[in-house]
Formats: structure tokens, C-alpha cells, sequence
């Protein structure tokens, strides 16, 4: 956590293959309007959905979906994570303590290790009505890792409808939340 007022707080971002992952530069832009440094990592799925040049120039940091090579620098540590949006796939596999790639690595040890974390879900509505996402969801709530999916976020759209999302993804939401939970989280230290 930052000392304080003044220290540089960190942002992960992570961002997975779904529609507005193209537009995950909003959210970046607008965490470093309220002081943010940002570090986008991708998980490998979501690679081509997004312009790595464009959010390394953007960030002054590289993308991050491997594990770095030995020698190479390490992210600076997370102050909060966005995963946003959040697929189906990463929804389950990280309720379940599954790491099988960088990004589900990362933010499975920052769950351990209580970094605050939102979670933004992009999905569509016969995926959120299966019994495995519900779970995913309430397991993730009872580690205190809130799953911004409902009628006071983001509510699932129809299967095929996802286009309809692209530029009106509550990227804002997602960043106001991570701001109070990290708010909340470095008051109890």
C-alpha cells in the first residue's frame, strides 16, 4: 500500500478476450486521470483483441501475458486489479485456484495476498444463468473480491448481442469501485 497521499499507487488492468476488450485504453485513460500508474496485463486469448502497441505507448510499460524470462523487470507491485471485462472462462477458472496461464498466476497471489481487486464481468446471459458461473461468483464474494455482475452494474447481455457494448462498456464503474475497495483496504492498515 502507499505511505502516502503522495506515493504513486498501481493499477493492474487486466483485460480478457471479450468485445470491449478493444477499448480497454478507456479505462486505462481514465485510471491515470485520477493518478494512477497502470500496468496492463492480457490474458494470452486476449492478445489479439486488444492493440498491444497502442497501451504499451499509452502506459510507458510493457503488456504482460507470459511470465517474464529471467533478468527481464518486474511489474511494480499492484495497489488494486480491474479484471475487466472479465470472460466466463477466467470467472471460473480463478474461482476454482486455477493458474494456468501469467494472468490467472498473478491474480490468484494477489487474492492470497489481499490486494483489492474488482471484477467486471462480459457475458452473456446463458452464460451468467449456468450453476457454475453462480457459483464462481459466490465464491469469489466470500474472498471478498467483488463481482460487479446485477442490476447495479453490469447486467449479462443476449448471446450474440456483445457488439452492442462496444463504447458503452462502465469501464468509469469498474475504476470508481477499485478506488473505494483499495480506499477501504489501505484505511485498515
Amino acid at each position: 500500500m502507499p505511505d502516502s497521499v503522495g506515493d504513486q499507487k498501481t493499477l493492474y488492468v487486466v483485460v480478457c478476450a471479450a468485445g470491449p476488450a478493444s477499448e480497454v485504453g478507456t479505462l486505462v485513460g481514465l485510471a491515470q486521470k485520477q493518478g494512477w500508474t497502470v500496468q496492463v496485463m492480457a490474458t494470452p486469448a486476449a492478445v489479439s483483441f486488444i492493440d498491444v502497441e497502442a497501451l504499451e505507448k499509452q502506459t510507458g510499460r510493457p503488456v504482460r501475458s507470459q511470465h517474464r524470462a529471467p533478468g527481464d523487470p518486474r511489474s511494480p507491485k499492484a495497489d488494486a486489479i480491474i479484471i475487466a471485462p472479465a470472460t466466463f472462462n477466467t470467472i471460473n477458472k480463478l474461482a476454482n485456484g486455477i493458474a494456468d496461464n501469467y494472468v490467472l498466476d498473478v491474480v490468484n497471489e494477489a487474492i492470497g495476498l489481499g490486494v483489492p481487486m474488482v471484477i467486471l464481468p462480459f457475458v452473456n446471459s446463458a452464460y451468467a444463468s449456468r450453476a457454475p458461473f453462480k457459483s464462481s461468483v459466490e465464491k469469489l464474494r466470500s474472498e471478498n473480491v467483488p463481482v460487479m455482475v446485477g442490476p447495479d452494474s453490469f447486467m449479462p447481455h443476449d448471446a450474440g448481442s456483445g457488439s452492442i457494448w462496444i463504447g458503452r462498456f462502465p469501464w468509469k464503474l469498474a475504476l470508481d469501485k477499485a478506488e473505494s475497495t483499495q480506499t477501504e483496504a489501505h484505511l485498515q492498515y
